[in-house]
């Protein structure tokens, strides 16, 4: 799955008014490239870490998260990314890239 994400302030929070509430980096919008890919292996928090550490290391990449339950990680990143360079980073990792969930 890849589609193009913004995050922005939910109209009648307190945050969509001019001032925000907020303050700092917390309002910052991310605007990229959301994928989210099936990975096989990852069975606990520090497997999430290793995917989570070479796949940030991409160029491009801005947030990842990995869940070992589901065997997902999500990417987000300014543009798509290049299948190969993300399968060789999980590889890295120790663990297997099955494909897009």
């Amino acid at each position: 799955m890849t589609a193009e994400t913004e995050t922005q302030p939910t109209a009648g929070s307190c945050c969509s008014s001019t001032g925000s509430c907020h303050g700092g980096a917390a309002d910052a919008v991310e605007v990229g490239v959301t994928t989210v890919y099936k990975v096989s292996g990852m069975t606990c928090g520090h497997c999430e870490g290793a995917v989570t550490a070479e796949v940030s290391a991409l160029p491009g990449v801005t947030s990842v998260k990995a869940v070992a339950a589901t065997g997902e990680v999500t990417v987000v990143s300014t543009t798509a990314l290049d299948a190969e360079a993300v399968r060789a980073a999980v590889d890295e990792a120790g663990y297997e890239l099955v494909g897009r969930a």
